[in-house]
């Protein structure tokens, strides 16, 4: 009996090295975006009043220190501020606290897609870096101009106008490269800020709304 020929099938070797292949640069492409989701992105660079590893702008020498974690997306922090940010500031210029503003975001799923919160937490870091001493009065503007949650927010050119109306014009290309957008969620991931504002007292986290305490311990150090 003639024995039986071995045939290989190369079409079908073919076809398995080839979803090998796809499947292998698939299983890559999933890993990079992944990657790039969870990036903190750019990092800013730190000067005499901006810490960039803390993601704090410090007003003051007071031996206290007062951390305000704000989105400026969020209605209670404007509140917050319209009610004590005057008296924080003149605590710090009078050297009672060091005052410390932490821009963060946590707030991009109220602006219709646009990640108002990232944009704007990272247009104020941009300002930070570059014109730190115009940074209370850019955070101001922000604030008095906030969008209603819920709405597509402020466009980044508008944010970029607000720098140059305050004077800090070396922000504006920066804002408009949106350089830091993703600075913001990853400071408030680091933070594990669930909601603001937060205020932290000398490290300890502030119960402004549950515990009369916690309120009377800043307003002590503030009024």
């Amino acid at each position: 009996m003639a024995a039986a020929k071995s045939n290989t099938n190369w079409f079908a070797i073919g076809v398995s090295i080839a979803v090998v292949v796809v499947l292998v640069v698939l299983g890559g492409l999933v890993v990079f975006l992944n990657n790039q989701a969870t990036s903190p992105g750019a990092t800013p660079t730190s000067n005499g009043t901006f810490d960039a590893d803390a993601g704090s702008i410090s007003i003051g020498e007071g031996e206290d220190t007062v951390a305000v974690f704000v989105d400026f997306q969020c209605p209670v922090c404007k509140n917050f501020e319209d009610q004590y940010g005057a008296a924080l500031e003149a605590a710090a210029e009078d050297g009672r606290i060091t005052l410390q503003y932490h821009p963060i975001a946590i707030l991009d799923r109220y602006s219709q897609g646009t990640d108002y919160s990232s944009r704007s937490a990272g247009a104020a870091v941009c300002v930070a870096e570059s014109n730190p001493d115009l940074y209370l009065d850019y955070a101001k503007v922000l604030f008095e101009n906030q969008p209603a949650e819920n709405s597509s927010g402020l466009t980044t050119e508008e944010l970029a106008g607000f720098a140059s109306q305050v004077g800090a014009d070396d922000a504006v290309s920066c804002i408009n490269d949106e350089t830091y957008r993703k600075f913001g969620v990853a400071q408030a991931k680091a933070n594990e800020i669930g909601g603001t504002p937060t205020i932290e007292i000398n490290g300890t986290r502030l119960d402004l709304q549950n515990n009369p305490d916690d309120l009377k311990k800043l307003t002590d150090l503030i009024g």
